[in-house]
């Protein structure tokens, strides 16, 4: 199982250094933290100098804690792992809405626990369900639900690209270093 630590250390290093693409909305970027996230946050400096601490602390707190991503680690820590990332990326609230339809899909029509109402948000219902999902299915529902996860994941990123051509610039990256990296 992989520490948050270890966790911040692989997005950052896939994320790289300052990035200010003219395709990209997030503006001016570094180590991932878009500049709208870091003043947020508090950080008031040119983002060519954001610390690299003070982003690992904003990934902690933002995409981890706040949204219960590391009240899901216990249960699944691949599944963790993948709403971490996929937060960062599209929102943890679309990566809550994952999870939530994931289990929803695979609950064997609530012979296993009751639908979730997909809200985004991974609290003691959707962490219920998934303690139920994997007692129930084991390493190999883990395995399973990684897929769905990466599914879904995969089909926003086409949309993203359809619903505005601009995004192809991101496309191929987003497929290739975010589908499929949680092991």
């Amino acid at each position: 199982m992989k520490t948050i630590d270890q966790l911040i250390d692989e997005v950052i290093a896939r994320e790289g250094d300052y990035s200010n693409h003219p395709s990209d909305r997030g503006g001016p970027t570094r180590w991932g933290i878009t500049e709208a996230v870091a003043r947020q946050q508090g950080y008031s400096g040119d983002m060519r100098q954001l610390p690299r601490a003070e982003a690992a602390a904003i990934y902690k707190r933002l995409y981890w804690l706040r949204p219960g991503f590391a009240a899901v680690q216990p249960i699944a820590p691949k599944i963790a792992s993948e709403l971490f990332d996929t937060g960062i990326n599209m929102g943890v609230g679309t990566a809550g809405q994952f999870l939530q339809r994931a289990l929803n899909a695979l609950n064997r029509n609530g012979r296993d626990f009751a639908d979730l109402k997909v809200d985004g948000n991974v609290g003691p219902g959707t962490l219920s369900a998934l303690s139920r999902f994997m007692a129930v299915r084991g390493a190999q529902g883990e395995a399973v639900l990684l897929k769905a996860l990466d599914a879904l994941q995969g089909e926003r990123y086409v949309n993203l690209a359809e619903s505005r051509p601009a995004n192809e610039d991101f496309v191929f990256g987003w497929l290739s270093n975010r589908i499929g990296q949680v092991a």
